[in-house]
This record gives structure tokens, sequence and C-alpha cells, in this order.
């Protein structure tokens, strides 16, 4: 145990001494880190507890998510019915369903055949147990019921924080702040923790809208003020603008081009009246459809409408063929941004509400820092004064090891680029104790060989031999441990368990590798006779 090559010894020692610079951009200054090149600026970042930022909880409208899918239900069943020529009357949503009565009672077998054609397995072609999303049921005198099971609206209420979560991240990336932390919590709700971010206010409104944007015609059959007055058009809706104050258009239901084709979407002017503007460009479905759409109504007034508010209703004056367009309407240089932001991000898959909100202050951040790092220094010195207390000669080996794998943990947090958070730091000082515990089981094995009789170079290889086996037992339940926080834990939680983990790592790595190295270099050089422990 006591022999190492030269290779094996140099390998050890430029494995710690590469890892422990990796923690070196720390200490520089942000400014000049990122000068160097991109290799050498990873670095560890402050959590929202350290250097202050906004914290807020979303909770995702289940409600709405609901009635989106049963409107689409709605409308796959008028859709089927209407290509299958087979006549209905009374479609619409009752009591979470969709029912529909079909006219003729010898064409009733063939309508609920062709609908429960629309029920699709839980999770698509990968769904597993033969659930389907749709129940279709024939509920007697001509009426056909559509539900949706509970277990549909789980699997879609999942799919919808997946997305939402995807479509958060982006926009909150786009604000250019460092290292946010968004992540699912419970069913409904979604974590958003910005370190850095003092005024959370430009970021509830961006992510306080759903940003679905539509291109629809304007109905021309009837005036706003007529439509004021109830009489909207079936296939129409009475929507208002965005801009004060508010202007009543009616505008038909049916969506010529949504959202979900745009490519890319940018703040600008506009060359001839200097406004600003929002430049857009479709992707290839969209521009097609785009260019059909005011290929086809020329002459007709089009409403561009963002969250069920009509933007802007500019008359087509010619087809647009090129998939590319501009928005306008009252904007300011800010507005015209944050709507630019809202649509490269895509639109989110149903409203989000904020539950809970938090700031953190920078005072109190440093505040949590100082504690922290006095928290750190004092366990690491009553640590190292109890090593060399305990152990003499032995507790300085050890303590250098300690030294080694304190550098080590940092400069792997910062290859992660992985965020610090107090409790982070609380893994850090935990390693330091659990890193001289393996040295203490060692040296304890040392005295117990020789107080059983064998010479100093014996039973030294005998303590780290025989203590191997304890160590990896007790390091690999710690890190089972701090795996399971990681799984089922969220924010600082996971932040403990990752430190605590590559602490355990850097520990073993330490513990026999770096104190037996310094040990056998030691006795190599004074061939001792006794063991100062």
């Amino acid at each position: 145990m006591l022999y190492f090559t030269r290779w094996k010894a140099l390998a050890i020692i430029l494995t710690a001494l590469v890892v422990c610079l990796c923690a070196v951009p720390n200490f520089f200054p942000e400014q000049q880190v990122k000068s160097w090149p991109a290799w050498a600026q990873r670095r560890l970042v402050l959590g929202l507890d350290l250097q202050g930022g906004s914290y807020l909880l979303l909770e995702v409208d289940a409600n709405y998510v609901k009635k989106e899918r049963l409107d689409a239900v709605r409308d796959d069943v008028r859709r089927v019915l209407r290509d299958a020529k087979i006549a209905y009357t009374g479609l619409a949503v009752r009591n979470d369903a969709v029912e529909v009565r079909v006219t003729r009672d010898t064409e009733a077998a063939t309508a609920l055949s062709k609908l429960r054609d629309l029920a699709q397995p839980i999770g698509g072609l990968m769904g597993s147990g033969g659930q389907r999303d749709l129940e279709v049921a024939d509920a007697g005198g001509g009426v056909i019921r559509l539900t949706i099971p509970q277990a549909a609206m789980l699997d879609r209420m999942r799919k919808t924080i997946e997305q939402s979560i995807q479509i958060v991240e982006r926009r909150v990336n786009e604000l250019g702040t460092v290292e946010p932390v968004i992540q699912r919590q419970g069913s409904d709700r979604i974590l958003v923790q910005v370190p850095g971010l003092q005024d959370p206010t430009r970021l509830k409104e961006l992510l306080g809208k759903t940003a679905k944007m539509e291109f629809r015609m304007v109905d021309t059959s009837v005036s706003p003020d007529q439509a004021t007055q109830g009489r909207v058009p079936p296939d129409s809706e009475l929507l208002m603008s965005a801009s004060p104050p508010p202007v009543p258009y009616v505008v038909k239901k049916q969506v010529l081009v949504s959202g979900g084709d745009l490519t890319d979407a940018q703040p600008g002017f506009d060359q001839r009246t200097g406004e600003p503007i929002v430049s857009f460009k479709f992707n290839t479905s969209g521009a097609r459809k785009f260019a059909q759409a005011t290929s086809e109504n020329v002459g007709l007034p089009f409403a561009i409408v963002l969250d069920n508010k009509v933007i802007s209703a500019p008359v087509i004056r010619e087809p647009i063929t090129g998939g590319q367009g501009q928005i306008s309407g009252s904007f300011t240089v800010q507005s015209a941004n944050d709507l630019a932001i809202l649509l490269r991000a895509g639109a989110l898959p149903a409203p989000l509400a904020v539950v809970e909100e938090r700031t953190v202050g920078p005072g109190l951040g440093q505040d949590s820092i100082e504690k922290g790092e006095l928290a750190a220094y004092v366990g690491s010195i009553l640590v190292i004064v109890f090593m060399l207390v305990t152990y003499r000669l032995f507790g300085v080996f050890a303590n250098i090891a300690v030294v080694i794998n304190v550098a080590m943990i940092f400069g792997l947090l910062s290859l992660l680029n992985a965020t610090l958070t107090l409790p982070g730091i609380a893994g850090i000082v935990l390693t330091v104790g659990i890193a001289v515990d393996s040295n203490v089981l060692i040296y304890e094995r040392i005295r117990e060989e020789l107080r059983g009789g064998r010479n100093a170079i014996s039973a030294i290889d005998a303590g780290f031999k025989r203590a191997l086996a304890t160590i990896l037992d007790s390091n690999i339940t710690t890190f089972i441990a701090a795996a399971v926080l990681f799984y089922i834990g969220t924010g600082p939680v996971r932040g403990f368990a990752v430190t605590l983990g590559i602490g355990i790592i850097t520990t073993v790595f330490t513990a026999f590798t770096m104190t037996r190295l310094i040990v056998a270099a030691w006795v190599r050089w004074k061939r001792p006779q006794t063991v100062p422990i």
C-alpha cells in the first residue's frame, strides 16, 4: 500500500493540481476573467441567498388547461362530423364534457365510431396501460358525450408544466441574468429564482403574459357599435385594442397564422416615422399560410391579436409573400423590446399566476456570506487543531490533505459552473469533518497494529490497507444519501447535496491517494523505527 511508481505518483499530483487550478478564476474580478480564454472562465456562481435577487413561485391555471382541451375537443367534433357529412345539433361544452346530438338516428353509430377515433393513447405512441385521453360514450337519445379522464388531465398538466418551464427559462435568459434556477414544484407550480435581480417587476410582467399571438381577419359584416350591443356573429368575437383608449374590434375566430409559426422577432424603428416597431419572421409553413391569407384578402383589414387584445389592425394592401413583416402600435422602446422577447420565447400554454414573491437584498446576501465564511473558518480551524493535538506529525499530513480536498471541491464546483448557496457552504464544512474522519479511521487502525506488535512500517501499511473497506462503506452510504437528496430535493437542498456528493468523491481521493502518498514519501525519507502518532 505504501509503494508508488513514479508515474502513479505523478498522476496523483497532476490530478490534484489541475482540479485545484480550476478554482483560480474565483479569486479574480469577473471583468478580468471575461478577458481570459473561454475554457478558463468557469467559476462559481453565488446563489440567491448569497448575492440577493428575486424569488417567484408561479402557478399554472389548471382550469384554463382543462377549458382549452375541451374547446379543442369541441372543434375536433365539429370538424369530424362536417367532414363525414353527419347532421348534428347542440354541440357545446357542458359539465366538463363535450356533448353533441346526432340529428338522424341512422347516423348515430357512424358518428360514434368516427368520434372514438379522436381518442389517442395517453403519452402518445409510447403510452402504456391502454388508457386513452378521451372517453366517447353514447348518452342515449342520439347524444354523444366526450369526457377527459383524470389520468389524461394529469398527463396534459405535466406536459403543460414542462413546456412552461422551457418558455419561462428562455424568457428569463433573455433578460441577461446569470444562472437562474427554474424548476417544477409540486404538480402545478414553477419555482423561479434569479440571483442579482433586485427589481422583479419587469420579470413578473414578462412571465405573467401568455404571449399567445394570432393573425385573424377583421369581420366587416357588422360594425363594432352593433357588436357592443350584442349582435356578434357566431364565428366572430368582440376584442378590445391593447393600447388606450380601448377600441372595439369584431374579429373572426378562425386563426390564419399562429405565433407558433414565428422564428424570430426583433425590436426596431420604422424608417418613415421613427416609432418603435417589432419585426418578425415566419417559418416555411407560416410564410406559406401568411402569403395565402394576404393574397385572398387584399383590401380587407386583419388583426394582430396578442393575449386576446388587438395590437394592430392594418389593411392588407398587397400579398405579403416574403414570410416577414412588422408590428406597430404605439410602442415605447421598452415595450417593443419586451414584446420581441415574448415572441422569441414562444407562447405559454397556460396563464401563470404569482403565488409567492420574495426579494433578497444584497445586504442580506453579504451578511449570509460573512456568517458562512465565519462558520467555515471556525469549523476548519477547530478540526485542524484537533488533528494536530491528537496525531501530531500525522495530523499535519491529514491537514495538508484536507486543504487539498477543499481546494478540489471548489475546483470541481467551478468546473461545473455550479451555484453556491448557504446550504452548499454547510455541505463543504461537513465535508471537512468527513475528510478528517477518514484519516482518523486510518490512524486509529495504525495505532491498533502498533499495539499488536507490528513494526512501524508494517503497521502504517496495514493501517491503510485494513481501513479501506470501512471508509468506502461509510462514504458510499453518505453518497447515496446525498444522491437521494439531490433527486427529491429542490433549490438549496440540491445545493447542499451537490457539495456533499462532490466532497465525498474528493475525500476518498485525498484519503487514499494524497495522504497515503505523503506518508509513503515520509517513510522512504525517514525509514522510521517508531510512528509519531
